[in-house]
């Protein structure tokens, strides 16, 4: 599989809504970061789903490089 494209290098904060279902763009390319808009289709990239018990706000990886799928870890400050 090839890499993912890296969307920008900070996180995006999401203020989710509990029982709604999210869909991470795992590939990059979506125009719609951090959330998938389909622009993976004819790749190996597959979106991540989440969903939350909860209200909160919840931080998205943009780097497409986190060891904690679909969430920021910090990685983007090696990149």
């Amino acid at each position: 599989m090839a890499d993912p494209e890296i969307a920008q290098k900070e996180p995006i904060a999401v203020q989710v809504i509990p029982g709604r279902k999210y869909w991470w763009c795992v590939c990059g390319l979506s125009k719609k970061q951090p959330f998938c808009d389909s622009a993976h289709k004819g790749t190996d990239f597959v979106p991540v789903m989440f969903e939350s018990d909860e209200a909160k706000t919840v931080w998205f990886c943009c780097c497409k490089q986190t060891g904690d799928k679909p969430f920021c870890d910090g990685t983007h400050n090696s990149l």
